[in-house]
């Protein structure tokens, strides 16, 4: 007997992503969903009149919120005028490791984020509170680079967003969040604000771990409107150099790409990719 994959309706656009820096990455991380990295060409770069179209469009479908991400969206070199074309849109939350943040990138996005009626938020991606933690996930001296990333937007003003994942020893437990918090008190973030992440056994994490079993699946099973609902692509849509995808987590995957332009990716969407099990059994969001 064959089973189909249910199906996620888009209840409303309420937040559209932008792959900035397509999968390109100056780093290389073993966790990395998308195995993005430097040479990682899969999707490229998208220009500011690029983003510029989607986010005309997006204003005549009723987007509240945008999101930047990459690869890492600071080797764009128009991310900043990008990230000012956003605000004048709706909040705007940029993905990123910090590694490339510079004490005039971080006035720049200060000012922007000064100028604009809305809200400008940073996540920082780390993996510990350590070298020895985070170094074997980002690579070695990473933690140094990112740390300095934090302190460097600390002292211009700005709180970023520290997401980590389950890979981050502790991170699921109490304790090791208290730990992590305290880390960041340490390097200037007097309210500092964590987000945990759980693993998707894609791209990276396939070699690095494992890929899903076949029990991780949604497929043969029946979804509640409300279920359905609670996922992020009943609200949300990605866009990359190549076009409308579902979500951000599946831009590797043909089948995701939905079309050309959004008013032609409103439509329901199958759950028909492992990933999407871990979305529903543990509620991911990737926003902020």
């Amino acid at each position: 007997m064959s089973r189909s994959a249910p199906s996620s309706p888009l209840v409303a656009l309420d937040t559209l992503w932008f792959q900035v820096a397509g999968t390109l990455c100056n780093l290389q991380c073993t966790h990395c969903f998308i195995s993005s990295s430097p040479t990682n060409h899969a999707h490229e770069m998208m220009t500011l009149a690029d983003v510029r179209r989607y986010l005309e469009e997006a204003e005549r479908l009723g987007v509240k919120e945008y999101y930047l991400t990459g690869g890492e969206p600071f080797l764009n070199r128009e991310i900043l005028e990008i990230i000012e074309a956003a605000l004048a849109f709706g909040p705007v939350s940029v993905l990123t490791n910090g590694v490339l943040i510079r004490p005039e990138t971080a006035a720049r996005l200060r000012a922007l984020s000064d100028a604009s009626p809305y809200s400008l938020d940073l996540r920082i991606s780390i993996d510990g509170a350590d070298a020895a933690t985070n170094d074997p996930i980002r690579g070695e001296g990473t933690f140094e680079r990112i740390l300095a990333g934090i302190r460097i937007l600390a002292a211009a003003g700005l709180n970023p967003v520290v997401t980590v994942t389950e890979a981050c020893e502790g991170a699921l437990s109490a304790e090791g969040r208290a730990r992590l918090l305290a880390f960041l008190r340490q390097a200037g973030l007097t309210q500092p604000r964590l987000k945990v992440m759980p693993l998707l056994r894609l791209g990276a994490e396939t070699r690095r771990s494992r890929a899903y079993a076949e029990w991780e699946s949604l497929m043969g099973r029946t979804l509640t409107a409300e279920e359905a609902e609670a996922l992020q692509c009943s609200s949300c849509r990605m866009v990359t150099s190549k076009g409308v995808y579902v979500c951000p987590i599946l831009i590797d995957f043909a089948g995701a790409r939905m079309a050309g332009t959004l008013a032609e990716a409103l439509g329901p969407f199958a759950l028909s990719y492992a990933a999407c099990f871990t979305c529903h059994e543990q509620g991911l969001s990737c926003r902020t």
